[in-house]
């Protein structure tokens, strides 16, 4: 992922979602997409996103949604819990929890990010917002400990705070050869129309789970 998180990008994400949420109207079921350079676009066009893609997919499906993109490039877990309860308005009804790459990626102990993690889950819960939990995988070149232990942070927080898990945010897509930008790790646009369709009935039925959308 790429590691430049600067204030000037942090406050024009808070601008964008305050856009996007004071523009959707009383009944817009409200989505906000929070993560890292995964959900923020990395490198992608205008309206190529996974927020933007997978809005626009709900709404196909003649669902009144918003999702709002508060995605950091380079974000960590830890950044993302220093971060969390400004990027998320009141009013939101649903967060797509997606974190913990970086920290992969960094070597960073595992206990680190399920705590991050764990801390994030508690406050959202705590404000009644709806959360679907949206996993990752260790690369294997880290080791089978690392990766056991990683990859069982998901699952078990997914269990402990009764939220909907999505097992991995690039399912489809890691390693597939043309759904991948240069570097090899972010989704080109082709690999978000991928990502969309694959988490779409999981978003779906968070939705109906949370009040719906129609």
């Amino acid at each position: 992922m790429a590691f430049k998180h600067t204030l000037a990008a942090a406050l024009v994400l808070f601008a964008a979602i305050g856009s996007a949420v004071s523009s959707a109207s009383a009944e817009t079921f409200r989505i906000v997409g929070f993560g890292d350079s995964l959900m923020a676009g990395f490198s992608l066009g205008p309206g190529e996103g996974f927020t933007d893609r997978l809005q626009a997919a709900l709404r196909a499906k003649g669902l009144d949604v918003s999702v709002a993109n508060a995605g950091v490039s380079g974000d960590t877990s830890s950044g993302g819990l220093a971060r969390l309860d400004w990027s998320v308005p009141d009013g939101t009804q649903l967060v797509i929890l997606e974190l913990g790459a970086n920290d992969m990626l960094r070597g960073v102990a595992p206990a680190v990010p399920e705590k991050n993690l764990d801390e994030m889950l508690a406050r959202l819960k705590a404000r009644k917002i709806g959360v679907l939990l949206a996993g990752m995988r260790a690369a294997p070149n880290l080791g089978a400990d690392y990766q056991n232990a990683f990859d069982a942070i998901y699952p078990k927080l997914a269990a402990k705070y009764g939220v909907t898990l999505y097992p991995f945010f690039l399912d489809g897509v890691a390693g597939v050869p043309g759904l991948q930008l240069g570097d090899g790790l972010h989704p080109n646009a082709r690999g978000v129309d991928r990502m969309v369709e694959g988490i779409l009935p999981t978003v779906e039925k968070s939705i109906a789970a949370d009040g719906g959308a129609s």
